[in-house]
């Protein structure tokens, strides 16, 4: 069994269509062609099964049960099963051990007292640490050195605007 599952690992086996007896395809363009030649062979594609373990296997309908009794492919997907299932167990208990560490941070209280206002380029904001939200005082002050002027101009033409004139 053991050389059957390496073979069917090889990606350059050709394999044979389930539609078409005269498709041969290589393991690795095998789902797509399966996909493609499905679409090109409805009447076909209606009297094949899908197997539930692998979408390769296309078998006959009537022999579905018998190939999913027998399919190579339930081991590898029972033993996944029972390798989640003892993970899971494993997870639920580090889960139900850890606590949430404590916590003094109250966004609330740290927003109302705050000393100092958001960054606005070109002004300065002021407000006192006793006055309520409703009652600030902003003043329009200058960062930059005496001499200096904020440009009235960006440096590049924008497509929407006509040289200052009125559209």
């Amino acid at each position: 069994m053991e050389d059957t599952y390496i073979d069917s690992l090889d990606p350059e086996k050709l394999l044979q269509c389930p539609y078409d007896k005269n498709h041969q395809i290589r393991a690795c363009r095998f789902p797509y062609h399966l996909i493609k030649c499905r679409k090109n062979h409805p009447d076909v594609a209606n009297k094949l099964a899908t197997c539930p373990f692998n979408a390769r296997h296309q078998v006959p309908r009537a022999e579905i049960s018998h190939h999913i009794s027998s399919c190579d492919d339930k081991s590898c997907i029972e033993q996944d099963v029972v390798n989640q299932t003892r993970n899971l167990g494993r997870e639920r208990l580090a889960e139900s051990t850890w606590q949430c560490p404590p916590c003094d941070e109250d966004w609330d209280k740290d927003l109302w007292e705050q000393t100092s206002t958001p960054f606005v380029w070109g002004t300065a904001n002021f407000c006192g640490n006793n006055s309520s939200a409703s009652n600030i005082v902003m003043e329009h002050k200058s960062n930059l050195a005496s001499g200096m002027r904020v440009p009235k101009s960006l440096p590049y033409v924008l497509p929407w605007k006509n040289n200052g004139n009125a559209q």
